[in-house]
């Protein structure tokens, strides 16, 4: 072949299951991919994917080719990180990824100052609660919530993390004895309030149903009810507070990470130790250890 790229779009093909979702994954018209995998079938001699009414089905030779496009994905990815490594100077481009509430309330300012601090240094931050891929350099460094990172990342544990019930302060107000009915605000994946939560409080009646903690925040903020969050989130928002006589409970963990080819660039190395260090000194909100007083 002639133009080893034409290869990427047989393999993404092959991943999305036909030339539209390829499209969407390269950033390009489903016309531009099948002009591409044609011009791959015409230069290897081969045709590469059975046309079907349900999707692009790959042969066996057009498997073979996915294969051959995957190693060297996979050789480019392995050489952009080492090349990458080498990079002596504390400026250039870095991608950061965290979750979106964790950037909204405690990493916005630990960036800016960062920033204010090494002005060369190009920084991106990637919203998002999706584990990344740092070995395909989807970001250069993950801040993110995890039980045990991969083991292709290398990093440090910051501290364990605490949640709590919150509901808005004028609610709780309005039940200063804990007896009167209190909503919840339930999230798709839990069937309702934890067993330790309804035993002191039976009286919880499931009012909303949500699939994301910003808009549970939102909610609980409107006072539709209350909810258990992450100590730092409910803890920091003037709004809220803890609804009295409810435990805490165990989060995963806050961790720091990259990947080990990266681990010695001197941007990335003194991103992560300036992030550590200041998330280090905001333990206490993390841990719980600091609620704000109805």
């Amino acid at each position: 072949m002639q133009n080893w790229d034409d290869l990427k779009f047989v393999m993404h093909t092959a991943r999305h299951g036909g030339t539209s979702g390829a499209a969407r994954a390269l950033g390009v018209n489903h016309a531009t991919v099948a002009r591409r995998i044609s011009a791959a079938e015409a230069a290897l001699g081969t045709r590469l994917f059975d046309r079907l009414p349900s999707g692009y089905v790959p042969t066996e030779a057009g498997w073979e080719a996915v294969e051959a496009a995957e190693a060297m994905a996979r050789l480019n990815q392995d050489l952009d990180r080492r090349i990458t490594a080498r990079d002596t100077a504390i400026s250039g481009p870095l991608k950061v990824t965290a979750p979106e509430l964790l950037i909204a309330r405690v990493l916005a300012p630990i960036v800016a100052d960062f920033l204010h601090t090494h002005p060369d240094v190009e920084l991106s931050l990637v919203a998002t609660n999706a584990t990344l891929n740092l070995a395909q350099r989807d970001a250069d460094v993950a801040i993110r919530f995890a039980k045990s990172p991969p083991d292709t990342l290398v990093g440090r544990q910051l501290f364990e993390q605490k949640g709590a019930v919150f509901a808005h302060r004028d609610l709780i107000s309005r039940d200063p004895g804990g007896t009167a009915p209190l909503d919840w605000i339930r999230f798709a994946h839990w069937p309702g309030p934890p067993k330790e939560i309804k035993d002191i409080r039976p009286n919880l009646v499931p009012r909303l149903t949500v699939d994301d903690m910003a808009a549970a925040v939102g909610a609980v903020r409107a006072q539709i009810g209350a909810t258990r969050m992450a100590c730092f989130l409910g803890d920091s928002d003037p709004l809220l507070a803890r609804v009295p006589g409810l435990p805490l409970f165990a989060q995963a963990p806050l961790w720091v990470l990259t990947h080990a080819d990266l681990r010695q660039v001197p941007r990335v190395r003194i991103f992560t130790e300036f992030v550590t260090a200041r998330l280090k000194a905001l333990q206490p909100l993390f841990e719980g250890q600091t609620p704000a007083s109805p």
